[in-house]
């Protein structure tokens, strides 16, 4: 008898259990099906990287995904080599047992049998390698990226959990709950989802990747919307804000900018305990939260998280047109640009250290104009996520200034990222190298020479999306026009915002020299305007519209032409290419009575490879009255414009902390100087941006 009812009782549970899963199953089926009928009555309207076209915010719109490619020159030679090398090569390194980053999706599927490997957030850096991709194929239409891409994406269907979860290492991992603890970076991941599977849609077209990141951002709408108190501090590294407002903008569906807006508000809401050590890992100004964004005046904390943030609060500004949000971020964006950024446009001054509120902080800012050489950090997400900020603020108010800084980026801090092989990696990007002066065996992102891989891998993939994107930053489309943001070989062909049809072809040697020829291929009949961006550095620039001059060209703005173009009217832009000293504000001590050398939009460095043998990086010396000169090297580096001249070499042995000394001993020693982004390919030597200078 006491057998029967043993198994009456686990029949009945067993029966339970499986009424039980398939009521989840079927409340799993109906929220698919109910995406999958949603998603097949959006519309593409604008397949814009920052997709602004009906942004009722926005003053200079997107062009298009493929409506501008890079030909020649430059850019040309860089996105080649991101469609080559760089983006195949990640990608068998992110497919493959060292990256493992797919593996861990295949085994999330029960395709694989295994465990976790790598940080929580490598999820997202697979989906930024899969959104570089689609911008490939976006320009080549070569149909083999995107049938790669329609095998993962099943994959990584099987992957996500009926209720739209989908984050591999909680998945796979049976001690970890979703949402339980910030560093596991579940947003992160959401982010990159969500951004990844809208350009995924609106290049190619298909809802396959876009019915996953619609479900998972369903799921995070009915969890994060009422706020619960536990989660009201939740969020590490931001990128959900601009993945939600981008969803936003293809779905039409207002529950995703209602929550891209709540995650915004959640900021600064709740007393932070200083030094608090909680299972929420970081608090206070490391991750913003000790000020909520509209009262904040200084950027702090982790410089990524900071700047994905401030991006994210534009996107959301470009839809709502709150003056709050816009103040807040005009302060910022001065603050970040004008306090706290390296000469290269790098970002994030220390490692470890403290916000000016006292709060520890890592990867970061730190106290305004405080801006160590050896030791600047420079994460390159952090200097990529500058130029992002920098370009939704661009359309936002339709300023050069914006531009200035997201040039400033792709030529220095974002470059110097990786190796001219397209093979080898930076996290950090100093100013200065000097051999000895630093213990690399103790760092864990740091390293001597650019490396085949990194760990934390979320730099790599971040920088050749933002290669292979960069063609739809050159241009942007205003009320009646077309703005030129950025210079170099290409061709241009779209549609203006009155839906007439305008071809450019642009033809330059930029940036190693100065002259550009913009030709008119095809536009309409009534008048329109072209708006070129003449860079703040480029003072005396000359402009002249089919030989004839156009008048007050101020540099750091827009040169606004406006009449009735033709097929075959010629554009010429000639901006001065001087080689120019550049000091620091003298709130920066460690580089006063220093200066570093730029030409245009390109800042270069000094390796001891070029310096006399048992040469010191710090024995040299710049002097006012050596002539320099600006040479092209075609087997240089790739083939660069490095300057020639002479520097001073000191010859007294200093040995002592302290040195007492009559007068300097100096030789003079003629070398050259290379752009910043194409240090450490010549072995591992010492390096510095900024030199003392002797002035005469």
């Amino acid at each position: 008898m006491k057998k029967l009812m043993i198994t009456i009782c686990c029949g009945f549970i067993l029966f339970l259990s499986c009424k039980s899963v398939q009521s989840q199953k079927r409340s799993a089926d109906a929220v698919d099906s109910k995406v999958n009928t949603y998603v097949k009555n959006i519309e593409i309207v604008g397949r814009g990287v920052i997709n602004t076209i009906n942004s009722p915010n926005v003053k200079l719109k997107s062009i298009d995904i493929g409506d501008c490619s890079w030909t020649d020159g430059f850019w040309g030679d860089k996105w080649k080599e991101a469609e080559q090398v760089m983006i195949p090569h990640m990608g068998s390194i992110l497919k493959g047992d060292i990256g493992h980053a797919y593996n861990n999706f295949k085994i999330a599927a029960g395709l694989k049998e295994g465990k976790h490997k790598g940080f929580a957030w490598h999820d997202g850096d697979f989906y930024k390698w899969m959104e570089a991709s689609v911008y490939l194929y976006g320009v080549n239409k070569d149909e083999k990226i995107i049938k790669e891409l329609d095998e993962i994406i099943k994959v990584i269907a099987k992957a996500q959990q009926p209720d739209g979860y989908l984050s591999t290492s909680i998945i796979i991992r049976e001690d970890l709950e979703p949402f339980e603890n910030r560093k596991n970076h579940e947003l992160y991941n959401s982010g990159h989802l969500l951004t990844s599977a809208v350009i995924h849609h609106r290049v190619t077209g298909k809802t396959n990747f876009l019915e996953i990141a619609m479900k998972h951002a369903n799921m995070l709408y009915k969890l994060f919307q009422p706020q619960p108190q536990h989660l009201k501090r939740f969020g590490f590294n931001q990128t959900q804000i601009m993945g939600l407002v981008e969803l936003y903008r293809t779905t039409k569906d207002n529950r995703y900018l209602e929550l891209a807006e709540i995650f915004i508000n959640m900021r600064g809401k709740t007393k932070i305990i200083r030094n608090n050590i909680t299972k929420e890992y970081s608090v206070g100004d490391m991750v913003q939260e000790r000020i909520p964004l509209r009262k904040e005046s200084e950027a702090v904390g982790h410089a990524v998280l900071a700047l994905y943030y401030y991006a994210g609060a534009a996107d959301v500004y470009a839809e709502t047109g709150e003056q709050a949000l816009i103040d807040a971020l005009d302060r910022l964006w001065d603050n970040v640009v004008h306090k706290k950024m390296y000469i290269t446009g790098a970002l994030g001054q220390t490692h470890f250290g403290r916000s000016s509120r006292k709060d520890n902080i890592e990867e970061g800012f730190m106290a305004e104009y405080q801006m160590p050489n050896l030791t600047a950090y420079n994460e390159t997400c952090a200097n990529i996520c500058n130029s992002m900020f920098s370009n939704r603020m661009l359309g936002i108010k339709g300023e050069a200034k914006y531009a200035d800084i997201m040039e400033l980026v792709l030529y220095n801090s974002a470059l110097s990222g990786i190796s001219l092989d397209g093979k080898h990696y930076y996290y950090s990007n100093p100013l200065r190298k000097i051999e000895g002066a630093l213990n690399y065996k103790k760092m864990n992102t740091e390293f001597p020479q650019r490396q085949p891989y990194l760990n934390c891998f979320c730099c790599p993939p971040n920088l050749v999306r933002t290669i292979a994107k960069s063609p739809a930053w050159a241009y942007s489309k205003s009320s009646n026009g077309i703005s030129v943001n950025l210079y170099g070989g290409n061709k241009l062909d779209t549609r203006l915002l009155d839906d007439s049809k305008i071809k450019l072809k642009q033809e330059t040697n930029y940036p190693w020299e100065g002259q550009v020829k913009i030709t008119i291929e095809a536009c309409k009949k009534d008048p329109f305007e072209i708006l070129l961006r003449i860079p703040d550095w480029a003072k005396g620039t000359k402009v002249m519209v089919n030989n004839n001059p156009i008048e007050k060209i101020e540099a750091g703005s827009f040169a606004v032409i406006e009449r009735q173009w033709k097929k075959s009217d010629i554009i010429l832009i000639d901006m001065p290419m001087d080689i120019k000293f550049v000091e620091g504000h003298p709130r920066i001590e460690e580089v006063r009575n220093q200066v570093a050398l730029k030409r245009g939009p390109v800042v270069y460095c000094l390796e001891s490879v070029d310096l006399p043998k048992n040469a010191n990086i710090f024995d040299a010396y710049l002097s006012s009255d050596k002539m320099l000169e600006a040479i092209y090297k075609p087997s240089l580096l790739g083939g660069i414009m490095a300057i020639e001249g002479e520097v001073l070499i000191r010859k007294d042995n200093l040995k002592g902390m302290y040195n007492e000394v009559q007068k300097p001993k100096f030789e003079s020693y003629k070398t050259q100087f290379v752009p910043y982004f194409t240090w450490s390919n010549r072995g591992d030597k010492e390096m510095t941006v900024f030199l003392p200078i002797i002035w005469n």
